[in-house]
């Protein structure tokens, strides 16, 4: 059988038996008991197969007779069988059990058979550092090895194991070619599988929306001040879902054990009712409670509802603590607190919703997100504040949106599209756009298209036109390396290509003689010298070279002139940017310019008392830069 070649001396103090050729349903079982008789470990046995029996009967027959199936009989063996609960299946195996005195060849590959929790798939695991040699029977010997492993672990063979060539046809293929094949890393091959059976599904009920309450920092601890005292929710998403019991469908292992699926369990149906904005999706499987508008789930009374709109006396740590809602949620809270001596969003409170009214104050270290926000109060030093739409009454933190309107500024910080201030007292502002009605002292403005200011009552004010407010620094020098990469890389195929076009201008008179002899033995039905075909083709692959280069120079330029243009767009800005001053200037406030190219700052002093309503940058004809007064 080509199982055994080299012959090795046995532990003498291991006693050895003579070879017992026996019957058995169970394998492992008559290793054992042959150990016991003769009192010799089991793992200095081993076992010929020579061969294998398949029986079927039906319990419902009313019959004990066990037939036999032929090898056709168990291929044919259908699905519906094997799924039917009445179908048993056993084997008997004829083996021959013997003392182990020699060495095997397939010793060096250290293989074990495993499988999953229900055994409807088996797995042979090649480990680590095993090696496998081609010999001539090596194929019929893996499979007779597997065979004797599965019967050790009590499975079937024959029945269950039709994958196995198929799925070890490309190891035993590579084994034969390179001879000898080493295993660096474990590897596993599917040798059998039965029926695996559908899981039981007990009834769930799955409350999605409460998984969005962030209450844990980042150590895993509770954090109280975000215990989620609102929790939102958008159009047609998912808050809860009941998840209908299932019972589960039958299967057949790799033993021929049947499988019958447990009963489901079930103890979670609803109980609770819903508001008419939450929308109920049946489908087989589930129950899907969604949301019907954009909002923040309630519970009252027994019903899951969504509410827009809530109001609450002040956000702080002892009442709601943070809350964290969705920007696209139609979410909105009015904080209606007052007391100049309690902040309605108190210290360290975290609140990101869609809209906010805030009557009151924002205190220290608290953070407000919203789409649009209306602060009655002030907004403390240390408090941030961001939102599309963001109306302010005293400033005195930071403020971050598109546009955003503050009736005091004083010593805060503004970054916006458009910052409109009705009277600033010291701060800064950077934005697209500056409107200022009444301007005091110390404010720094930097805009990138217009500072506006109505009345002039303050000094030591700065202010700057950057063209680059919007972009960082970063952007910029990514942009200009980007430029010097393809004006570069359209020097060097601007080159080439010369190089190419020279060549094909040199040749050309050549190719044209060429040309017309392979027109003349075409037509005469002469067989084309292969030389002449071969210089036609260089003559094509030269040509179409040719053309890939003047592809790829214009590409390059293309993308040259995209960065080029937008670079400029953004230098020539800064001569349509203004500051505009409908009063007169007072002393000792400063105006800067910042040009990209040259990168450059050009400053200017307005005149004490002056009157210069409207300023620009100006370039004269011999390329200097200064700052103009365009108007009276």
């Amino acid at each position: 059988m080509g199982l055994f070649k080299k012959e090795v001396k046995s532990d003498v103090s291991v006693p050895q038996i003579k070879p017992i050729v026996v019957r058995t349903p169970n394998v492992a079982r008559e290793l054992l008991q042959v150990a016991r008789n003769f009192k010799v470990p089991v793992h200095s046995l081993d076992f010929h197969l020579m061969n294998t029996q398949t029986f079927s009967k039906m319990s419902d027959s009313g019959l004990d007779d066990w037939t036999e199936l032929s090898a056709d009989e168990i291929k044919n063996i259908k699905e519906e069988q094997m799924l039917d609960p009445k179908f048993e299946l056993k084997q008997v195996h004829e083996i021959e059990i013997f003392s182990i005195l020699e060495k095997h060849p397939l010793d060096s590959l250290d293989m074990s058979i495993a499988g999953n929790s229900t055994l409807c798939k088996i797995y042979l695991m090649i480990k680590a550092g095993s090696t496998a040699n081609y010999y001539d029977e090596f194929q019929k010997d893996l499979i007779h090895l597997i065979n004797k492993k599965m019967l050790r672990a009590n499975l079937m063979i024959g029945l269950f194991d039709s994958v196995m060539l198929s799925n070890l046809s490309e190891l035993l293929a590579k084994i034969q070619i390179w001879g000898t094949l080493d295993f660096d890393t474990q590897e596993r091959y599917v040798i059998a599988q039965g029926y695996e059976p559908v899981e039981t599904v007990n009834d769930k009920l799955i409350l999605h929306y409460e998984m969005k309450r962030h209450n844990m920092d980042e150590h895993g601890r509770v954090d109280y001040s975000k215990r989620g005292y609102l929790i939102s929710a958008v159009k047609d998403e998912l808050l809860i879902e009941y998840i209908k019991p299932r019972k589960g469908e039958n299967g057949r292992n790799c033993r021929g054990e049947f499988i019958v699926p447990k009963e489901p369990i079930v103890k979670y149906e609803p109980t609770f009712g819903t508001g008419e904005k939450i929308v109920l999706v049946d489908t087989p499987k589930s129950i899907e409670y969604r949301a019907g508008v954009g909002g923040y789930v309630t519970f009252e009374g027994g019903i899951y509802d969504i509410k827009t709109e809530v109001e609450v006396t002040e956000i702080s740590f002892k009442t709601t603590g943070s809350i964290e809602t969705q920007l696209d949620a139609d979410v909105s809270i009015n904080v209606k607190g007052k007391d100049a001596l309690e902040d309605a969003i108190g210290m360290g409170m975290e609140v990101t919703v869609n809209v906010i009214n805030i009557d009151g104050n924002i205190g220290p270290n608290a953070k407000v997100t919203a789409k649009k926000a209306v602060v009655g109060g002030q907004v403390h030093k240390s408090a941030i504040i961001s939102a599309d739409e963001l109306t302010i009454n005293i400033h005195k933190g930071m403020a971050y949106g598109k546009e955003v309107y503050i009736t005091r500024l004083e010593h805060g910080i503004v970054e916006a599209d458009k910052v409109s201030v009705s009277q600033a007292t010291g701060g800064e502002i950077r934005a697209k756009e500056i409107e200022i009605e009444m301007l005091g002292s110390n404010v720094k403005m930097t805009a990138s298209q217009r500072i506006e200011i109505q009345k002039f009552q303050g000094e030591d004010n700065h202010f700057t036109i950057d063209p680059l407010l919007g972009e960082s620094t970063e952007t910029l020098q990514e942009r200009l390396h980007q430029m010097a990469q393809a004006k570069q890389a359209m020097k060097e195929i601007q080159k080439e290509l010369s190089g190419y076009e020279q060549t094909w201008r040199e040749n050309a008179p050549a190719m044209e003689e060429l040309k017309k002899k392979l027109a003349h033995y075409k037509s005469n039905g002469i067989k084309m010298p292969s030389t002449f075909v071969q210089k036609y083709q260089q003559h094509i692959h030269f040509k179409e070279k040719i053309e890939s280069l003047r592809k790829e120079l214009k590409t390059k330029e293309d993308q040259y002139a995209f960065l080029s243009e937008k670079h400029t767009a953004l230098q020539n800005e800064i001569f349509e940017a203004r500051i505009i001053n409908h009063d007169r200037w007072h002393n000792h406030n400063e105006i800067v310019f910042k040009l990209i190219d040259p990168p450059i700052e050009v400053f200017y002093i307005p005149v004490h008392n002056s009157e210069e309503k409207i300023l620009g940058l100006f370039e004269d004809e011999s390329g200097k830069f200064s700052i103009k007064v365009l108007a009276k």
